[in-house]
């Protein structure tokens, strides 16, 4: 069955989030939402996550889900946020355990901290299938950019989350903690096995200068043109390629605060006796 699929482009951090249903006055899930972050002032706002409420709504859709594809470092999850306002599960994949751990040390957040995935309601299985309504629909273990990365096929439709990039971009780094590039291309190759027709929906888009941004291809357009990952190139040219560009990149401005936010799947940190909730900003570390 062909997915519904639409879009919410935010243009601060180029991040591509969807509401995914059956059809109208059916079933949703929703693919990685933003929480708006103001890095000078430390404010969060919902402006971007509104956008999808008010789609939900006016398609009188019930969301069963709220998929994360990896714990993002360019932007806050809205995951929690949404459940209050739409309900559904946050889900993410099972591998997000090692995340927790690695960050738990790097943020320094104590035996109080889980790193057993409990923060979401419900960790994927690599393969594990589900449905969002009348779709069928399946997680997908795509590690390499993160060693937790899933990416979700929603009926005829591949969310890819950061494993591709559209084609004229190519790829995402693999330079993070337990990152991999061997290990990206091998994912990227997987879900470039899939039927030439698939659709593949990123979750970002840095577009070049002249070109408005893209968010939807398809496997075969990835396999003849994709710029990192065309069917010319060999598993040890990529990773060539993909370090050597990672050596030159600068870590994303809101990788410090979206990972402590995203480890708990959307969640702020508990707030202190004063009532704030506070970021931890680790000095000479990263």
């Amino acid at each position: 069955m062909q997915a519904s699929v639409q879009a919410f482009f935010e243009p601060v951090t180029g991040t591509v989030s969807y509401v995914v249903y059956d059809r109208d006055g059916g079933h949703a899930a929703i693919v990685d939402p933003v929480l708006d972050y103001d890095p000078k002032s430390g404010r969060t706002r919902t402006t971007s996550a509104e956008a999808l409420v008010g789609f939900v709504r006016e398609h009188k859709l019930a969301v069963q889900w709220i998929l994360e594809t990896h714990a993002h470092a360019d932007h806050l999850s809205a995951a929690a946020w949404l459940r209050q306002q739409v309900g559904g599960k946050v889900a993410i994949g099972e591998k997000i355990t090692e995340v927790q751990r690695i960050f738990a040390g790097v943020f320094d957040l104590g035996d109080d901290f889980a790193r057993d995935g409990s923060q979401f309601d419900h960790l994927f299985a690599a393969g594990e299938r589900f449905s969002v309504g009348e779709l069928t629909a399946e997680a997908l273990f795509v590690p390499g950019h993160t060693p937790a990365d899933i990416a979700y096929r929603i009926g005829d439709a591949v969310f890819v989350g950061d494993t591709l990039f559209m084609p004229d971009v190519g790829s995402a780094r693999c330079d993070f903690p337990g990152g991999d590039a061997a290990t990206l291309y091998r994912s990227a190759k997987a879900l470039l096995a899939l039927p030439d027709t698939t659709r593949l929906f990123m979750c970002h888009d840095y577009p070049p200068a002249g070109r408005a941004p893209s968010w939807e291809t398809t496997v075969a357009e990835q396999r003849r043109a994709n710029i990192h990952l065309n069917d010319g190139v060999s598993e040890a040219d990529f990773v060539a390629l993909r370090e050597a560009r990672d050596a030159k990149l600068e870590m994303p401005v809101l990788i410090l605060p979206s990972v402590q936010v995203n480890i708990r799947a959307g969640e702020l940190p508990p707030k202190s006796a004063n009532g704030v909730a506070y970021l931890k900003i680790p000095l000479n570390l990263m």
